[in-house]
């Protein structure tokens, strides 16, 4: 076992892990951060997207000791500061861009990086951004107009299903 630490969400922390556990796992399991999910551990479908030293990262491909000292986000440190959801977080809500949810943090972390690196992608620059997260109920839609919305673009509402 070693003591693995790093920043997450903004506070410091450490956990004891075994050489070979996953990022996703030590967050998890070992920190109690359980809104990053695992889906297919082969990392194909992206539903466990965090992003490290600012990069977004599927956790079931890294290593937790490869994380030591790094400043980790997970979606739980997307809200804002009251607790409230942060931006795209509200945006998939409001236009529809999550069904079950499963995918939904990895979407969202997913949505956060494009738009940190390109603030005003055209939809089919969101549709290829996506192509490494799987959503098996949406169809995607939704999901693409709910970037839109939080990247500022104007996108017609959206009726409840």
């Amino acid at each position: 076992m070693t003591t693995i630490t790093m920043t997450v969400n903004g506070k410091q922390m450490r956990a004891d892990a075994e050489g070979n556990t996953l990022l996703v796992e030590y967050l998890r399991e070992g920190l109690g951060l359980t809104g990053t999910h695992v889906g297919c551990d082969t990392s194909q479908c992206g539903a466990c997207v965090v992003h490290v030293n600012g990069e977004a990262v599927k956790s079931c491909s890294m290593f937790a000791a490869d994380a030591e000292g790094a400043e980790i986000t997970t979606i739980e440190g997307m809200a804002n500061a009251d607790g409230s959801l942060g931006t795209i977080q509200q945006a998939f809500q409001d236009y529809h861009g999550l069904q079950c949810g499963f995918c939904t943090p990895g979407m969202v972390m997913i949505a956060a990086d494009l738009l940190k690196n390109n603030p005003d992608p055209s939809e089919q620059e969101i549709r290829d951004y996506l192509e490494g997260n799987i959503c098996r109920c949406t169809g995607y839609h939704n999901i693409v107009k709910a970037i839109q919305a939080a990247a500022g673009q104007s996108v017609p509402a959206v009726a409840a299903e």
